[in-house]
């Protein structure tokens, strides 16, 4: 198997809201948070759930705690091995 294939065939877990999570490698937090049903952190002013809108940084709707550090854009941080993500207050 090449580095490439092994690569494409690489996976990852992850912990979100303390339940473990494999996704492919090169994942974003943000993916995979959609992945697992867990994505809203935040509601509008009429309670609707948001979730991210511009995946590249700019709207602030995919930020969570990424191991311990608050307000991480998910969208802009891949999964690495053991990363523990929180998305609820």
């Amino acid at each position: 198997m090449s580095d490439a294939e092994s690569k494409a065939t690489a996976s990852i877990t992850l912990r979100i809201n303390g339940r473990a999570l494999t996704v492919p490698a090169g994942t974003s937090v943000a993916a995979a948070l959609a992945m697992a049903g867990d994505f809203v952190s935040r509601s509008d002013l009429k309670g609707q759930p948001r979730g991210p809108l511009c995946g590249m940084g700019v709207c602030f709707e995919c930020r969570a705690t990424v191991d311990g550090v608050p307000e991480t854009l998910t969208c802009l941080t891949l999964c690495r091995e053991d990363l523990e993500v929180v998305t609820d207050a």
